[in-house]
């Protein structure tokens, strides 16, 4: 029996709710699998530095590096502040991408059937990806700022060629398997930069083409950033596979989850090589906190990819199976009216939804636990 370590890190605000649905539905797989998973609960967070001063031990860091897979729930509160104004959701979450080089920030962007969308048309669907940079761009800054006398401020961008070439390669590779874009089915890799203005961009550019060479069956092209949220509101069939630095992707993910029903309908992972982190794109949501009431969707859906990269690493079929098994309750459940929290036009609660996955879950165990 293959047994996989998950560090649990559940956070703050309605991380601990979100985290909950998720590890029921984690169960569920693990009692119709051959597989076992070998949970471990961790606290860190804002909530934590409030009462210790430290957000993340150290311990806490190490058992994750030796984890198999890390799930997250949601961190940061907005009274958590260091002296110098930033959130201390960075110390666990930038902690994590940086010193595990968890390189691609990858956020599936996709419009499940009864979701209503804010755009106008969506009758072609919506379904690309965008994989950010996670670990160079402005964010490299994030402790090396300048502020002189509280007069002058400073933060630099940082772009490697290895940084660069690692991050398109994973784009190109993401492209190969994919289906490619819903307006007429090429398989695409969409660079968005600024590379008019910035010469940090264009180099950017220049590296990203120095790899799509290699890549002779995938497409490629080419958007301004300030473009780019023209075209996601627009026309986002034209996507297939987006990439772009840091801070851009950061921004241009945000908009894309408001297009597919909002951010509890947006998983991420922060993947490297080695190591993986799962997690939802939204933060803690303080003010609904214990309210059984936040969208675990977007927490499930990110256990999905958890499951679907563990299998990947690991050739466990298995696993692969039950991550798209997730993926397949998740859109049952929507496409006939079920379980929907109010934030996309339903009135379930948090467990509601979690136990609905897991009934979809139990009647389809045929199709995916073989």
């Amino acid at each position: 029996m293959n047994v996989y370590k998950i560090a649990v890190l559940p956070g703050d605000g309605i991380g601990t709710e979100i985290t909950n649905e998720a590890l029921k539905v984690l169960n569920t797989v693990q009692a119709h699998l051959g597989a076992r998973f070998e949970l471990e609960s961790f606290d860190a967070g804002a909530e934590r530095y409030l009462r210790t001063g430290l957000t993340m031990p150290e311990e806490t860091f190490d058992h994750c590096k030796n984890a198999d897979a890390i799930l997250m729930g949601a961190i940061g509160l907005p009274e958590a502040r260091h002296p110098d104004g930033r959130e201390v959701n960075g110390d666990v979450i930038f902690r994590l991408r940086f010193d595990l080089d968890l390189y691609a920030g990858v956020r599936p962007v996709k419009l499940y059937d009864g979701i209503v969308s804010p755009l106008r048309d969506v009758s072609r669907g919506i379904d690309y990806v965008i994989v950010r940079e996670n670990i160079e761009g402005l964010y490299a800054s994030r402790t090396g700022g300048c502020n002189v006398r509280g007069e002058v401020a400073t933060d630099t961008i940082i772009m490697t060629k290895t940084g660069i070439e690692k991050i398109s390669r994973y784009a190109f590779r993401l492209a190969e398997k994919r289906k490619g874009r819903l307006s007429d089915g090429a398989s695409m890799v969409t660079c968005v930069d600024k590379a008019n203005v910035l010469s940090s961009y264009a180099y950017f550019r220049k590296v990203f083409d120095s790899v799509g060479d290699q890549f002779a069956a995938i497409k490629r092209d080419y958007v301004y950033v300030d473009a780019m949220t023209l075209f996601q509101v627009m026309n986002p069939q034209m996507f297939d596979v987006v990439v772009a630095e840091n801070m851009f992707a950061d921004i241009i993910s945000d908009l894309s989850s408001a297009t597919v029903g909002g951010l509890g309908m947006a998983p991420s992972g922060d993947i490297g090589d080695k190591h993986a982190l799962f997690q939802p794109a939204h933060g803690t949501a303080p003010s609904i906190a214990g309210k059984n009431i936040a969208n675990p969707y977007a927490m499930i859906l990110s256990l999905s990819m958890m499951l679907n990269w563990l299998g990947d690493k690991h050739a466990d079929d298995k696993l692969l199976a039950a991550g798209d098994g997730i993926e397949q309750a998740v859109k049952r459940i929507l496409a006939s009216g079920g379980a929907k929290t109010a934030d996309i036009g339903g009135n379930s609660s948090t467990s509601d939804v979690g136990d609905a996955v897991v009934k979809a879950l139990r009647e389809s165990a045929e199709e995916w636990a073989r």
